[in-house]
């Protein structure tokens, strides 16, 4: 399936709300993982259904609720009743080909961005779709597969580093997108070390195979600019504290994670200025060796046409041509026809043509 565009087709002539999913199934079963913590109590389970998540509902602890797998639509429809979700909300997780948003919805925020992953077995890029719905005491995170970037959050749950656990779901839901957005400087690394490594090979010995690479690179550049550009609205509209679920001292994080947007993207552009500008030297490169080679043919062309008019006289099959009965003809000819292919050849390289 492309990367820029997914088949919505199934979803023509359903009615708003009717949830389908649209994307790859990267799971084999929906997983959902529960993590309810506070600053002293901290506790891990699985649950087989959505239904056994409203034991946390209006517990004074914070809640996680990490769903892998958006295939299978009873399970995500169980979960979006448990924490009140609309339909059309649910519609939007299950649908895995939206740009990153954030919405206000009163009594929960839900936000979309896009992780990545880098495989540098394939060399692509893996994307994915994350949800998250942002509760008074409460985030659930929807993911569409197993694995992720959110290890060493789990890690600091785990083991009571840092402030998170004594912070609310709102600082929560910013570690858990400030996981994403760092993954992408990852990303963005390995890409650079590619760009890196086609410089010289550009200079010294372009080939299809560098063309190739430069087309990939570029549309992995495309890919993240087209997911980056619009988290860079999301964070805004979470860092602009209308909604009381963000609390004053989460807002100074979030302007730390815009500034981090902000960084990626300008790494963003100046790669695929670089890689425009590769292209150009590619092209460039082409032309010249093809221009050397038309030269090296030119001279040799030209060298060859005086040579080949006098071969050309003394070929005619005239009777009377006295030069044919002169006993010191070959030579002489030979010579004229050394001397002037020298003589031209020397004229070339002074005039720096060779």
């Amino acid at each position: 399936m492309s990367l820029f565009a997914r088949r919505t087709s199934e979803k023509v002539g359903l009615p708003p709300g009717e949830l389908v999913h649209v994307g790859e199934r990267k799971t084999d079963a929906t997983r959902i993982a529960v993590v309810d913590y506070d600053e002293t109590h901290y506790e891990e389970r699985e649950v087989a259904s959505g239904r056994e998540c409203d034991v946390y509902l209006g517990k004074p602890t914070t809640t996680w609720v990490n769903v892998d797998g958006l295939h299978d639509v009873e399970a995500i429809a169980e979960i979006g009743s448990c924490f009140g979700a609309h339909p059309l909300v649910l519609e939007d997780i299950v649908n895995t080909a939206h740009r990153p948003k954030a919405e206000d919805l009163g009594d929960y925020l839900f936000v979309v961005v896009k992780m990545f992953d880098y495989d540098r077995a394939e060399d692509e890029i893996l994307v994915e779709q994350v949800s998250l719905l942002l509760g008074g005491d409460h985030v659930v995170s929807f993911q569409e597969r197993q694995g992720d970037v959110f290890d060493p959050v789990r890690e600091r749950l785990k083991n009571g580093r840092g402030r998170i656990r004594k912070e609310g779901p709102d600082y929560l839901a910013y570690t858990l997108i400030d996981a994403i957005v760092d993954n992408y400087f990852v990303v963005l690394e390995h890409l650079g070390e590619q760009i890196e490594g086609m410089e010289e090979e550009l200079i010294e010995r372009p080939t299809t195979e560098t063309l190739e690479k430069l087309h990939r690179i570029k549309r992995h550049l495309i890919l993240l600019r087209k997911s980056v550009w619009p988290l860079r609205e999301v964070i805004s509209l979470l860092q602009r504290g209308e909604s009381p679920l963000i609390r004053e001292g989460t807002l100074i994080y979030l302007r730390d994670l815009y500034d981090h947007t902000i960084q990626v993207i300008d790494t963003v552009e100046t790669f695929r200025d670089m890689v425009s500008g590769m292209l150009d030297i590619y092209l460039s490169s082409i032309s010249n060796r093809m221009n050397e080679v038309m030269k090296v043919l030119t001279v040799i062309a030209t060298i060859f046409i005086p040579l080949t008019f006098i071969a050309g006289i003394y070929g005619m099959n005239f009777a009377y041509m006295p030069e044919l009965q002169w006993h010191w003809s070959y030579p002489v000819l030979l010579a004229v026809i050394v001397v002037l292919g020298v003589s031209m050849l020397v004229v070339f390289r002074r005039k720096r043509w060779v």
